[in-house]
């Protein structure tokens, strides 16, 4: 399944327990591991990846990525939350940290391949012309192939997915079985950066100009009530604007501009096509003709039949055949044909 020419190998080890198995999986296969921890901020020290690792008795390393971590994903995440945009920071980390700055620090260490705990596969096809391709993960309910689809060719040439072909329930198995630590260890769902996952106060701490109070509208331009910055709120959220004429109410635009967060019915937040920008492929080559994709607007949204018109600039036009829920600006839409990801963008 690998290349085993190749021996040296990094793994991105955070101390859990997915990034813990796919160092003891290839170091099982006889690689050469050498775990790496990013420190990305003042919370993150790596103690327990290191505890890991000696374990698994291979040398640990925790490199210092704080400042591009900051630049690249934080600085960013914030300059979206200001201009009334929903980001996915860990996108921005996978392409700028992971693809790009981890994998010089693998080839400085003689590493050709940097390996994660992800659940994605890599396919090589050599016909009629060699060629990377990014799969979804077998486990649908752990896919991860969403967060990665900036990938290129020559990522991808340099990556290994070990638990790609595996369910979360195998793998806890084997985490077990390698008497690791960690085998129970609870999946974390909040932003690494954000401590207590309280995404307004972050907002309100590193970016108070986003957290002015405005006006509460409908689509009329009616005043309804009072908001204390448009940062605490998302397209379709319900929680927190009040209740308008005993009907229940949704965010169905975030007005930047005016400082408004404006409301409407179930309704109002349907649409059946996008633009994205920022647009990545894959193969690295966008579609001459328009191609009959499916395509996914959040992390756990599900697939929804549309066709993926290419446009100037890194840009596309994707019409649904039905309409979708909530398309935020800011989030990613990831185009797929079967278990193959051909590519996204950022929804603009």
């Amino acid at each position: 399944m690998y290349p085993r020419n190749k021996k040296k190998i990094v793994v991105a080890m955070s101390g859990g327990v997915d990034s813990s198995v796919a160092a003891a999986l290839l170091k099982e296969q006889g690689y050469d591991v050498i775990g790496i921890t990013m420190r990305l901020t003042e919370l993150d020290k790596g103690a327990e990846a290191k505890k890991i690792a000696d374990g698994l008795d291979i040398p640990h390393l925790s490199v210092d990525f704080r400042d591009v971590f900051k630049k690249q994903v934080v600085d960013d995440f914030i300059k979206e939350y200001k201009h009334g945009r929903t980001p996915n920071p860990c996108i921005r980390c996978n392409q700028f940290i992971k693809f790009d700055y981890l994998h010089q620090k693998a080839k400085e260490l003689g590493a050709e391949f940097v390996a994660t705990g992800h659940y994605a596969r890599i396919s090589h096809i050599t016909s009629p012309v060699s060629q990377f391709k990014l799969l979804k993960g077998i486990d649908k309910r752990k896919d991860q192939a969403y967060v990665l689809y900036m990938m290129n060719q020559e990522s991808l040439a340099h990556t290994l997915y070990p638990l790609g072909e595996m369910t979360k329930e195998e793998v806890r198995e084997l985490a077990k079985k390698f008497d690791l630590p960690v085998a129970g260890k609870k999946e974390s769902q909040e932003i690494c950066f954000v401590e207590d996952d309280d995404y307004g106060r972050f907002i309100k701490e590193n970016c108070p100009e986003a957290v002015k109070p405005g006006p509460i509208m409908d689509q009329d331009g009616n005043v309804l009530g009072q908001h204390d910055g448009i940062a605490f709120y998302t397209l379709g959220q319900r929680k927190g604007i009040g209740s308008h004429k005993s009907l229940p109410k949704y965010v169905v635009a975030l007005d930047r501009k005016n400082n408004a967060v404006i409301i409407g019915g179930q309704e109002d937040l349907l649409a059946k096509e996008l633009i994205a920008d920022n647009v990545s492929y894959i193969s690295g080559k966008a579609p001459d003709e328009p191609l009959n994709i499916k395509a996914k607007i959040r992390y756990n949204s599900l697939e929804a039949e549309a066709v993926l018109y290419s446009q100037e600039e890194e840009k596309v036009k994707v019409v649904f055949k039905r309409p979708q829920r909530a398309i935020t600006p800011g989030q990613s839409v990831v185009f797929c044909k079967g278990d193959d990801v051909l590519g996204g963008g950022i929804i603009s």
